[in-house]
C-alpha cells in the first residue's frame, strides 16, 4: 500500500510531456504538444498533450488522462505499478508496508513474469563477470567482439551455464515459481523432467520501451551445426516478437533528437553501433518486420534507414517489409555494405566520424535502391524490364502522400528510361484494384456485421418522441455546459451584481465560480439527470460547504474513470489559438474567461428555462387527468409561464407561444 502523500508527491512531480515523451515524439503546437497517438494507428497527429494542465487526449480514438493514465495504458500496468514507475522515474521514495507470503504469492501473474525474467537477466549477467566458466568463455566472447565492460554493462549481456538445471534450481533456491519459468521460457518442464532453454548460450536480455526485461535472445558457443546458432525466449504474456525492437528502450531519445532510425537485423549491429556513437538505431532480432514494429518506429520519427550487409538476396527477401514501411507513410532510405561486410564489422572497423558520414552519403531512397538492384538482373530481357516496372510501380503505389508518389514516379521514369504517363497509367490501375479490394472487403464487413434493416413505418412520423428526444438533447448539453464550468473556472473569483443600488451605482460581491453555481442550483432546486454531472457536482458542492477547492489533479487523477475522463474532456480544447497568433494578425479574440460572469449567468438561465418547460409540460399532462383540481394546476400553469416570460426576456429570446 501506496500512502496518500506519496502518490500526491509522484502525480505532482511527474510532468505529463515528459512522460509521455519518452514513448511519443512530441512537437510543439502553441501552448499543447502534438504527436501520433500510441494507443491506435494514425497517419496524421491528432494526440495532444497540455503540459500546462497535466494531460493528455487523443482527438482520434479518445484515450485520455494524466501521466498515471497513460503509463497505466501504455504498458498494461495495474495503478500501483504505474505510481512505482513514476517513483522510479522521479527518484521518488515509496515506503511500502511489508507484504506476507500469501500477498506475494496472490501478485498480479504478469508482475510475476517480469520479476522472474529480471531476475534471469541479474543472474545470467552475474555469471558473466562473476563465474570462472562465465568469464573464461562467455565474457571471453564478447570481449573477442570488440565489446567494451561499459557496453557489456548497458546492455546487460550474460551467460548461461552450459548445465541442465543452472538457472532453474538458482531460481528456485531463491524462492521463484517453477509456473512462471516455464510461462517466460527460461525453463522447458516436460512431465517430471525440467531444464534451462538457454544452456551453454551467450544472453541478450530484450527490454520494452520502459526498459523492463521481458524475454531473450541466446547465441550458442557450440560449434555443432545442429544446434540452432540463436534461440530466442517464446511467446509469453509480457513478450510478443512481432512488437518488439531490440535497443528500442535505450535508443528513442537519440531517434526523437537525430529524427531519424537506422534499423537492422542483429543484437550485435545493434550492441556495436551504439558503442561507435551511433545510438538511434534498433533491430527486428531476425524476425521479418512487422507493421506493429513500424508503428513503434513512427512514433518518434518518420525516417528510416535499412542497414544490410551485401548479401542480395537477404535484402530481396526484405522487400516485402520496406513495402510495408512505405504504406505507413515513412520515408525509407536503404545501405547496402561492400559483400562479406554487416553494420557489425563495419562499425568495429571504422571511427564514429567514418560510420556518420558512410550512413549519411551512401544511403539512397529506397525507390532508388530498388530500381537500380533489380535493373543489374534484367539486363536486355523485356519481359524481366517489364516485370521489374510493375513490381516498382507496385511499390510506389503504396506510399499514401500524392506528391510523393509523383517525385518517385518522374525518378523511376529517368531511371528506367520508360514515359512517366506510362508509369502513371500502371500506378492508378494498381490502386483502382486496391480500392475496390477495400470497397469489396469493407462490404463483407458490413453485410456480416449488420442487423435487420430498420421498420420503417416505425422510423417515420414519430414527431412527438422526436421532439421529446431534441428536449432531452437539449437538457444534457446544459447540464454538460454547467458541469464543465465547474471543471474549468470552479475556483476563479467573479463579481456578482447583489439587487441593491446605491447613488445609482449596483453594488456587487466577490465569490467564486463554484460558490455561485452551487447556490443558485439549490436554491431552484434543480438536479442533474447525468448520473457523472451528479458525481462531479456533488464534489463541488461539499467543497463549498466545507470551504476548501476542488483541484484539477485530484479530478483528473479520480479513480473514478467517468469522473476522470469527463474531466480531461473538458479541460482539453482541440483547437488553441498559437502562442504568437493575436500579435501577427493584430486580432483581438475574447476566450471564455474573459466573458465568464456573463456565460454563467446564462448558462444557469438557459437551464431554468429548460426545466421550467419541463414543468409546464408535466401540469398540461395533468390536466388530461379527472382526479386533479384544474383551478390550482392552472394556477401554477400562470406562473410557470410567467417564469418563462422572464427567463426568456433574461436570454434576449421572444416566446411565440
Amino acid at each position: 500500500m501506496i500512502p496518500k502523500e506519496t502518490v500526491n508527491q509522484i502525480i505532482e512531480t511527474a510532468r505529463i510531456d515528459e512522460v509521455v515523451g519518452d514513448w511519443v515524439n512530441l512537437k510543439k503546437r502553441g501552448a499543447n504538444m502534438l504527436g501520433l497517438c500510441p494507443f491506435h494507428n494514425e497517419k496524421s497527429p491528432s494526440f495532444t498533450v497540455s503540459p500546462a494542465k497535466g494531460i493528455y487526449k487523443c482527438f482520434g480514438c479518445g484515450e485520455a488522462g494524466g501521466a498515471v493514465n497513460f503509463v497505466m495504458a501504455h504498458e498494461q500496468y495495474s495503478y500501483p505499478e504505474a505510481l512505482k514507475y513514476l517513483a522510479n522515474k522521479y527518484n521518488i521514495e515509496i515506503e511500502e508496508e511489508e507484504q506476507s507470503p500469501e500477498q506475494v504469492l496472490e501478485a498480479n501473474a504478469k508482475e510475476s513474469l517480469f520479476i522472474v525474467s529480471d531476475f534471469a537477466a541479474t543472474y545470467f549477467h552475474e555469471q558473466l563477470l562473476s563465474s570462472e566458466n562465465g568469464r573464461a568463455i562467455g565474457l571471453s566472447y564478447f570481449k573477442e567482439r570488440g565489446f567494451r565492460e561499459e557496453t557489456i554493462e548497458k546492455f546487460k549481456l550474460g551467460y548461461s551455464h552450459d548445465e541442465w538445471t543452472n538457472l532453474t534450481d538458482a531460481a528456485l533456491a531463491k524462492g521463484y515459481n517453477l509456473e512462471f519459468l516455464n510461462k517466460t521460457g527460461l525453463t522447458i518442464v516436460k512431465e517430471e523432467k525440467k531444464f534451462d532453454r538457454f544452456k551453454g548460450r551467450v544472453m541478450f536480455p530484450i527490454q520494452n520501451i520502459s526498459g523492463r526485461v521481458i524475454g531473450f535472445g541466446g547465441r550458442t558457443l557450440s560449434a555443432d551445426k545442429k544446434v540452432a546458432k540463436y534461440l530466442n525466449s517464446p511467446e509469453s504474456d509480457i513478450y510478443h516478437k512481432s512488437r518488439v525492437l531490440y535497443g528500442l528502450n535505450l535508443a528513442k531519445k537519440s531517434i526523437i533528437s537525430q529524427d531519424r532510425c537506422f534499423l537492422v537485423e542483429g543484437y550485435t549491429d545493434v550492441i556495436s553501433l551504439h558503442q561507435n556513437g551511433v545510438e538511434n538505431v534498433v533491430s527486428s532480432s531476425g524476425t521479418s518486420l512487422t507493421a506493429d514494429q513500424i508503428r513503434l518506429i513512427k512514433r518518434y520519427t518518420q525516417n528510416i534507414t535499412i542497414l544490410f550487409d551485401g548479401d542480395t538476396a537477404g535484402i530481396k527477401a526484405a522487400f516485402r517489409g520496406i513495402d510495408m514501411i512505405l504504406e505507413e507513410g515513412l520515408n525509407v532510405r536503404v545501405l547496402a555494405f561492400a559483400e562479406g561486410e554487416d553494420p557489425d564489422s563495419f562499425a568495429k572497423n571504422h571511427s564514429t566520424a567514418e560510420i556518420t558520414e558512410s550512413l549519411d552519403k551512401e544511403s539512397f531512397d529506397f525507390i532508388r535502391f530498388k530500381t537500380n538492384l533489380l535493373l543489374k538482373e534484367t539486363g536486355d530481357d523485356p519481359i524481366k524490364r517489364a516485370g521489374l516496372i510493375k513490381e516498382i510501380v507496385g511499390s510506389i503505389a503504396l506510399i499514401p502522400d500524392p506528391i510523393a508518389r509523383s517525385v518517385y514516379l518522374q525518378e523511376c521514369s529517368n531511371l528506367m528510361d520508360i514515359g512517366e504517363q506510362a508509369l502513371l497509367s500502371e500506378l492508378n490501375k494498381v490502386r483502382r484494384n486496391k480500392l475496390t479490394k477495400r470497397i469489396q472487403q469493407q462490404e463483407r464487413d458490413q453485410e456480416r456485421d449488420e442487423g435487420p434493416p430498420p421498420d420503417f413505418f416505425h422510423e417515420v412520423g414519430n414527431t412527438e418522441g422526436e421532439e421529446k428526444s431534441a428536449k432531452i438533447d437539449v437538457l444534457a448539453e446544459q447540464e454538460s455546459d454547467i458541469i464543465r464550468t465547474f471543471v474549468q473556472y470552479g475556483s476563479i473569483e467573479i463579481e456578482i451584481p447583489t439587487d441593491t443600488e446605491t447613488e445609482g451605482d449596483s453594488e456587487s460581491i466577490q465569490a467564486s465560480v463554484a460558490e455561485y453555481l452551487v447556490f443558485e442550483i439549490e436554491k431552484d432546486e434543480l438536479h442533474f439527470n447525468n448520473p457523472v454531472f451528479r458525481k462531479i457536482y456533488h464534489l463541488f458542492k461539499d467543497a463549498v460547504e466545507n470551504e476548501t477547492q476542488v483541484e484539477e489533479r485530484h479530478l483528473v487523477t479520480n479513480t473514478d474513470n467517468e469522473i476522470s475522463s469527463f474531466t480531461i474532456e473538458c479541460l482539453m480544447e482541440k483547437y488553441t489559438l498559437s502562442l504568437n497568433w493575436e500579435e501577427k494578425h493584430k486580432i483581438l479574440t475574447l476566450t471564455e474567461d474573459l466573458i465568464l460572469p456573463k456565460k454563467i449567468h446564462k448558462g444557469i438561465c438557459s437551464w431554468r428555462l429548460n426545466r421550467v418547460e419541463q414543468l409546464i409540460g408535466e401540469k398540461q399532462q395533468q390536466l388530461k387527468r379527472k382526479d386533479v383540481d384544474y383551478d390550482l394546476i392552472l394556477a401554477d400553469i400562470m406562473k410557470l409561464t410567467e417564469a418563462k416570460r422572464k427567463l426568456a426576456h433574461e436570454l434576449g429570446r421572444i416566446i411565440l407561444h
